[in-house]
């Protein structure tokens, strides 16, 4: 859809540079690139973390080996994911944060969160299914401030409207060996929901 269509919200988004001091002295000097996908109509909101390196330069949420993972956990091609009238992609922080001196990625920062989350939940609507990837987005939209794993486990309590799920960084890969139910409950409940709310 045309970008007019949107709420006025997501220009303002586009056009962000609230972060650009805070990135430009980060390891990686970079220009803030929000990133994010939305069309209304949409009928599943993804809620993720932020960016890393490979989406900032594609410029495509989720364009990434987690993105591989995650599109796996929902039983989706990259066609349907990449539809934005079936999902919209709407991090808690839409620029990459950047990388400190370690190499290691650096936590959204807040005052995306801040300065858009609420303007954005009550621009947009309710939605059929919401997924919440990550500590950040659970504990934003979450009542219950606890760990992912705590969040992840007490997913029968949010469903079927809403769903709490781990990072797909293949860094989770341990956590996922170690939470077997993951794989053997949540997520054909999980594909099974997605599948229902795109039809």
């Amino acid at each position: 859809m045309e970008e007019a269509t949107r709420p006025d919200v997501f220009a303002e988004i586009s056009r962000c540079e609230l972060c650009a001091d805070r990135f430009a002295a980060t390891h990686t000097a970079h220009e803030p690139r929000p990133v994010f996908q939305y069309a209304p109509g949409a009928r599943i909101l993804l809620v993720g973390q932020a960016p890393g390196a490979r989406v900032h330069a594609s410029g495509r949420p989720f364009t990434d080996p987690s993105g591989d993972r995650l599109r796996a956990w929902l039983g989706v091609s990259e066609d349907v994911f990449y539809d934005p009238e079936r999902f919209a992609i709407l991090p808690m922080a839409f620029c990459f944060p950047g990388y400190d001196a370690k190499g290691s990625d650096l936590p959204p920062p807040p005052l995306c969160a801040r300065t858009w989350r609420g303007r954005i939940m009550a621009e947009i609507g309710a939605f059929d299914l919401t997924l919440l990837v990550g500590g950040y987005a659970q504990r934003y939209h979450l009542p219950e401030k606890v760990g992912v794993t705590q969040s992840v486990k007490a997913w029968r309590t949010h469903a079927p409207s809403l769903f709490p799920l781990p990072h797909p960084s293949w860094r989770n890969t341990a956590w996922l060996k170690k939470n077997p139910w993951f794989d053997a409950e949540l997520l054909p409940a999980l594909r099974a929901r997605v599948e229902e709310a795109l039809e």
